[in-house]
């Protein structure tokens, strides 16, 4: 059984969805800098490469005196699928929102809405935040989820929790210390 090419283009079922396509898109557009599962234009992705395009920050390629209509690349080019992966997107409308006004990282603002939506619903169901049984589309995207839950509120000044949170421990100590010399001069007194 032969070994599957990992950067050959991947083929669509006869009823592909919105993640399939996206899966073309992500192919044609992302794979070269984000690697072929996702994982970053790390030092074993850069190995699947034809040896004389091994150093992608060389002078002349992609690096500080780029070739005509060239561009320098990032130092680092993040992981865009597994954990801890997409953190900085609240949700699906800001990841789309993104990718299509900055991705392709050579050729921002490229990407057809048609295709940002569908690379973003390929991104998302391979990091399974998205099961791709609808479009993914401005009307739900905001309702999927990506990154972190939103930190929780801070309560107002003015309720009891907010009273009992923002007490630090230095001051707890100076309310004990204001009750202790209550109750020395009170005890005071009395013996006198």
């Amino acid at each position: 059984m032969p070994t599957p090419d990992r950067l050959a283009e991947p083929t669509l079922p006869a009823s592909p969805s919105q993640a399939d396509k996206g899966a073309q898109v992500y192919w044609l557009s992302c794979l070269p800098c984000h690697g072929d599962r996702g994982q970053g234009l790390t030092d074993e992705f850069i190995q699947t490469y034809p040896v004389e395009d091994r150093n992608c920050w060389e002078s002349g390629c992609h690096g500080k005196l780029p070739y005509d209509k060239g561009f320098t690349l990032p130092v680092t080019i993040p992981a865009v699928i597994g954990t801890q992966t997409l953190q900085k997107f609240s949700n699906a409308s800001a990841l789309r929102a993104f990718i299509f006004s900055a991705m392709p990282y050579w050729k921002p603002g490229s990407l057809t809405e048609e295709e940002s939506w569908q690379v973003t619903a390929f991104v998302l169901r391979e990091n399974k935040l998205w099961a791709a049984r609808e479009d993914l589309s401005a009307s739900n995207a905001d309702q999927v989820r990506v990154g972190p839950p939103p930190a929780s509120p801070m309560p107002r000044p003015d309720s009891a929790a907010a009273v009992l949170t923002g007490f630090t421990p230095i001051m707890i100590g100076v309310v004990v210390l204001v009750l202790l010399l209550i109750l020395q001069r009170i005890w005071r007194r009395k013996s006198i």
